[in-house]
């Protein structure tokens, strides 16, 4: 993704979770569910009869392990921002916190 070019195929709800998952200090609830509808919607989901999920975004693939609780754990957390930034996501993030900035 080059950028200078925010992900207008997110919903606002990705884009919210998106932001949740780069923002500093992290915080402790972004919902599983969230996290599973952005993932969906970047890359490609692939539910394990255990349960997790294998998760493939910029060529890079790595199964997730489903939370116990309705929220992501801090290191998840880390692991989805590598992620996301190595697909090119964390440009579009600081895009989008600025236009916010301006707004």
């Amino acid at each position: 993704m080059p950028a200078d070019v925010e992900p207008h195929h997110l919903s606002p709800n990705h884009r919210d979770t998106l932001l949740q998952i780069f923002q500093h200090p992290t915080s402790h609830n972004i919902e599983w569910h969230a996290v599973l509808s952005l993932l969906r919607a970047v890359g490609e989901v692939e539910d394990r009869k255990d349960g997790n999920v294998k998760v493939t975004l910029g060529g890079e693939s790595e199964v997730l392990v489903r939370p116990k609780h309705k929220d992501v754990d801090v290191s998840l957390i880390v692991d989805l921002r590598r992620m996301l930034a190595n697909a090119g996501y964390a440009d579009a993030v600081k895009e989008m916190e600025e236009r916010g900035k301006e707004a």
